[in-house]
C-alpha cells in the first residue's frame, strides 16, 4: 500500500473555507471583480492586470491582508499580487483594499503552487515573500513545509535577476530548515552580510501578533535570498 502522504503532489494550504462577515462578503462582491483575478491555467500578462510596467511583489499566503494592504499603500511605486486560499482573508483584504484606494493589489483565492507553475511567467516577479508559513511543528508533518528544494527552485524560476525571496518565520526549528534548505539552493545567494539570517527590512510590517511575541521574548527569524 502506497503512503499518500508521501506521494501527495505538492501544495500550498491546507483548505480551511471559515465564515464570511458581512463587510467581507460585501468586499468581495464589490472589490473582487476589480482587483480579484481568477484561476484559469493561462499565464498572466502581469502589466495588463495591473495596468502599468512596475516591479512586481508576489506574496503566498497573505493570511487577513493587513500586511500585503500596508506595504501596497507605503509602496505605490510597486505592484502587489497576493495568493491565499483562506477565503474570509481574500474578503478582508478586498475590504482594505476599497477602503484605501488600493489601485496596485491583485489577489488571486487558489493554491499558490498551481498558480505559480501555470499562470506566472518565467522572470516576472521582482520580490516573493513567504511570511509565517504554517510551520507543521509536528516531527512527522514537517514534510509539508512549504519551504522545501523543489518549491524554492521553482519559485526561482519566477524571478527576475537579482529578484528577491524573502522567508520569515517565528518557529526556530523552521528558521534552521529554511535556511538549509536556501543556503544548499544554486540559483539563490544569501543578502545577509554573515550569511545568516537578515534583518527585518523596514518594508516588511511588524505584525500586532508578532510585536506581542517579541515582548514575551519571542524570536522571529527573516531570510533574503537574491536569485543568481
Amino acid at each position: 500500500m502506497t503512503d499518500p502522504i508521501k506521494h501527495r503532489p505538492l501544495r500550498s494550504f491546507v483548505l480551511r473555507q471559515g465564515r464570511l462577515t458581512t463587510g467581507q462578503r460585501t468586499a468581495l462582491e464589490t472589490q473582487w471583480p476589480i482587483f480579484g483575478i481568477e484561476f484559469t491555467g493561462k499565464p498572466l500578462d502581469l502589466s495588463a492586470e495591473f495596468g502599468r510596467q512596475a516591479p512586481v511583489t508576489l506574496e503566498i499566503g497573505f493570511g487577513n491582508g493587513d500586511s500585503l494592504a500596508q506595504m501596497a499603500k507605503a509602496a505605490p511605486e510597486r505592484d502587489f499580487f497576493g495568493i491565499e486560499v483562506h477565503r474570509p482573508g481574500v474578503g478582508h483584504l478586498m475590504h482594505l483594499v476599497g477602503e484605501s484606494s488600493l489601485k496596485n493589489v491583485r489577489a488571486m483565492h487558489h493554491d499558490a503552487v498551481e498558480i505559480i507553475n501555470q499562470m506566472i511567467p518565467d522572470g516576472s516577479i521582482n520580490r516573493i515573500q513567504i511570511y509565517f508559513p504554517d510551520p507543521w511543528h509536528k516531527k512527522r508533518h514537517n514534510k509539508r513545509r512549504i519551504v522545501q528544494p523543489e518549491f524554492v527552485a521553482l519559485l526561482a524560476t519566477k524571478l527576475e535577476p537579482s529578484g528577491v525571496l524573502h522567508l520569515a518565520t517565528d518557529w526556530e526549528d523552521y528558521a534552521v530548515q529554511m535556511l538549509e534548505v536556501m543556503s544548499a539552493a544554486p540559483d539563490y545567494k544569501n543578502q545577509a552580510p554573515e550569511g545568516g539570517y537578515a534583518e527585518r527590512p523596514d518594508y516588511r510590517p511588524l505584525t500586532k501578533f508578532e510585536n506581542r511575541g517579541l515582548k514575551l521574548g519571542h524570536g522571529v527569524w527573516d531570510l533574503l535570498f537574491e536569485r543568481v
